[in-house]
């Protein structure tokens, strides 16, 4: 197999984003509306969709050592063929046993799908050319995502509106054309992504069990990851005020839940648009400061915005700090990636990126059960500001990766002396 250049990586990696993202766009918001409709209740529901949280960080760190045990093409190949397989349950389930069969496969895919594909393209450009910025790539992708979830979203919402299927609920096309979708980015998985036979080879040497070990190992050894991982704790309490609790701070400034719905999707919309921005603006600040500063700044940037969602006085206030809230995150992810590869290597680079998302999933399900009553029992005003508050504490743990970056910069700068 002819080995590919950065430039290759760089395009294939956004093309599988794309087609990776844009059906999690198109049944945005149908995962809860599709069930209610089909009669679970919202009891029920809250089990399904825990179902998928619960196999994910159970799973996340086995399957990131699986990826770096068998090879990345393989994991991503059986995670697209999972994903087809639990849309197609979900979209015919009408029960909560099927429901959540379909919810217990999806957890199972997300957790086979975290890792290897970016993982890949790292490995890809490191054997092109080490020096290769790879947050280049990752800023690149970061954009595609947000423009791809951004236009699923609208066109979900389009094919929702045309119905021209009246046999069948107007929340069905959606979700066979997002299946459609599903297809097409198993096919070009197998088409774009290569593996140089010697790498897998000495993956498959080492074992799963010592592949974990090792990632386990190189967490313990470097104080770097540590901190990266621990932002997870502080960025993904943010995460679950603006993305859960939005619809709810608008009910409360609008007084009704129909017209915060219909303010909230064209805003969500929106909303990843800035995202994609966020992340290709990223890519061109880092390249001036560094990948370090760029993740601190968009890190408290973000963090702030999320303060000011709590203390906004009217919907558009709330809806304009929303829409600058997901441009930092957007420009936050690719850095925090950048910044966790570097950490890593082709042996254990997967399961780095899995213990980094096992954090965030856990804190995640953490934050959940916290907010909301918190949220309750006091407003959901005051929610946002102590969620905004403490993320802002995550910008402390880029410190080591900081100094990481500036020790790497005047090493390289003393050589070429």
């Amino acid at each position: 197999m002819t080995p590919i250049t950065a430039r290759q990586a760089d395009r294939r990696l956004v093309l599988l984003v794309v087609t990776r993202w844009l059906p999690v766009g198109l049944v945005f918001g149908l995962t809860v509306l599709l069930p209610l409709e089909r009669g679970v209740t919202l009891a029920e529901l809250g089990v399904i969709l825990a179902v998928q949280g619960i196999v994910v960080v159970l799973l996340e760190v086995p399957t990131g050592g699986l990826t770096d045990t068998v090879g990345r093409r393989p994991v991503l190949l059986a995670a697209g063929a999972i994903a087809i397989v639990s849309a197609g349950i979900f979209v015919t389930a009408q029960g909560f046993w099927m429901f959540a069969l379909a919810m217990l496969l999806q957890g199972l895919y997300r957790a086979l799908d975290s890792g290897p594909l970016e993982a890949w393209f790292v490995d890809a450009v490191h054997a092109d050319d080490p020096t290769h910025p790879v947050e280049r790539g990752l800023s690149r992708a970061g954009a595609a995502l947000g423009v791809a979830i951004a236009l699923g979203a609208l066109a979900g919402g389009g094919l929702v509106a045309w119905h021209p299927l009246s046999a069948w609920s107007p929340l069905v096309l959606p979700y066979l054309v997002a299946i459609a979708v599903m297809v097409v980015n198993l096919v070009l998985v197998a088409v774009l992504v290569h593996e140089a036979p010697r790498t897998r080879a000495a993956s498959e040497s080492v074992g799963l069990r010592a592949t974990l070990a090792g990632g386990f190992a190189v967490l313990g050894r470097s104080r770097v990851l540590r901190g990266l991982v621990l932002v997870e704790v502080f960025w993904s309490v943010a995460m679950i005020a603006f993305e859960v609790l939005t619809p709810v701070r608008l009910t409360e400034l609008l007084g009704t839940e129909a017209l915060a719905a219909a303010l909230f999707g064209p805003a969500s919309a929106a909303a990843w648009g800035l995202f994609a921005v966020g992340s290709a603006l990223a890519g061109v600040v880092a390249a001036r400061i560094g990948v370090a500063r760029t993740a601190i700044l968009a890190r408290l940037l973000n963090g702030a915005f999320v303060v000011v969602m709590g203390v906004a006085a009217g919907p558009v206030g709330l809806i304009a700090a929303y829409g600058v809230v997901y441009l930092f995150h957007g420009a936050a992810g690719p850095m925090h990636s950048a910044l966790l590869h570097r950490q890593a290597s082709a042996g254990n680079r997967a399961v780095v990126l899995s213990l980094n998302s096992m954090v965030a999933g856990g804190t995640s399900s953490v934050a959940l059960l916290v907010l909301g009553p918190l949220a309750e029992a006091t407003s959901p005003s005051f929610a946002f500001i102590a969620a905004g508050v403490f993320s802002l504490a995550g910008a402390l743990c880029y410190l080591p990766a900081l100094g990481d970056e500036r020790h790497t910069l005047g090493s390289t700068a003393s050589s070429s002396l």
